[in-house]
């Protein structure tokens, strides 16, 4: 797919002085709670409306939400309040049905964007349409499989088209419910810079003490916008109810986020300074994770050296670590000595790490 500035003409036809907010429910519950939702919002900074129609769950048995029922809901909210809608569409009937409901904008959820055959589908069903299409990244942390997906809509003759960044499953425990895995939105960002990039740190976050930082991260890596779970009374939201905020929160965490201008060239220098040094932090938070894991599997190893009576220094595997990191450093521009003082560094804590063990035996 080309590189093309048409990319963000959808985006840039709303003539914002701040970035895109899509905000408003996980699913839409009730014709009520919906057209309270959207009034609430009206006033905001909130463009368009955001509502889940149909909610296929991880696991059967919960709230799958109200069908195609929910589009006339959504429908009469934008005539009350002239908000633009958008819903998610997992399928060809269902893009059908948001065609007919004047749905104008539709988002490829994650579990979808990983079904190639299911992004066709929906691609060929929106053939000849003008409406704007947002695909979320796959559930998995796989770069090609979110551009391929975009390349099919846009060989559909898709033209308005954008991503949305909600992060990726991981097995591990960590701060959030999806982990952000922030340098592949950046190497997508890299590739595609007038490809119109949204956050939404509700499902990176899974709960909504952390929306704020994580928006804030996102505007500070020049990202065009956010997509924000809102629900006048989060607690008792039928789906999801940890990470929704409240329509007044939206408000003030609005005010509160920093948001970089663009003019003049010494701005312009500055805010390209400050991407390329929150790309920095967000990579070096990641070594630290990396480290800290490292040194949790290096612990194991000194409980079983000790367990089994064996030396903490193993000369022959610490060698074989290092010829080979070296020759690693090399194919990524690292030189050799950098690479030695780097791991003789870790190489040592973890000795450090597993002699603690041993005199605790």
């Amino acid at each position: 797919m080309e590189n093309k500035k048409e990319l963000r003409n959808w985006l840039d036809a709303f003539n914002l002085d701040h970035p895109l907010v899509i905000a408003g429910p996980c699913s839409a519950e009730t014709e009520e709670q919906v057209l309270k939702i959207a009034h609430q919002l009206k006033d905001t900074d909130a463009t368009v409306l955001r509502a889940g129609i149909w909610k296929p769950r991880t696991r059967p048995g919960n709230f799958e939400g109200v069908g195609a029922l929910g589009l006339k809901w959504l429908q009469k909210a934008k005539e009350e309040t002239g908000m633009l809608t958008t819903t998610e569409v997992a399928n060809a009937n269902h893009v059908e049905l948001a065609l007919a409901h004047d749905v104008d904008i539709l988002w490829i959820g994650a579990r979808t964007t990983v079904s190639p055959f299911i992004v066709q589908d929906i691609a060929d069903a929106l053939r000849g349409t003008d409406k704007t299409v947002l695909i979320k990244n796959p559930v998995n942390p796989d770069l090609s499989l979110w551009l391929g997906a975009v390349e099919r809509f846009h060989t559909a003759d898709i033209q308005n088209l954008g991503v949305i960044h909600r992060g990726f499953s991981t097995y591990e425990k960590t701060r959030y419910r999806n982990n952000p895995e922030w340098q592949i939105a950046i190497d997508l960002q890299n590739r595609f810079p007038d490809l119109p990039l949204i956050l939404d740190p509700s499902h990176i976050a899974g709960r909504r003490d952390i929306i704020h930082d994580l928006s804030q991260t996102a505007l500070d890596l020049n990202y065009d916008g956010l997509m924000v779970e809102t629900h006048y009374d989060p607690d008792n939201a039928w789906s999801d109810a940890a990470q929704q905020i409240t329509p007044d929160t939206l408000i003030k965490m609005m005010v509160d986020l920093k948001i970089r201008k663009t003019e003049g060239n010494e701005i312009e220098y500055n805010n390209k300074l400050n991407t390329l040094r929150t790309q920095i932090d967000v990579v070096d938070h990641q070594l630290i994770e990396s480290l800290g894991k490292r040194m949790k599997i290096a612990d194991q190893i000194g409980h079983l050296k000790s367990d089994n009576n064996v030396a903490i220094l193993q000369t022959k595997r610490w060698n074989e670590i290092l010829g080979k990191m070296i020759l690693e450093g090399e194919q990524h521009n690292l030189s050799e000595e950098f690479i030695l003082r780097v791991f003789k560094a870790i190489h040592q804590e973890s000795i450090n790490h597993q002699h603690k063990i041993a005199l605790s035996k």
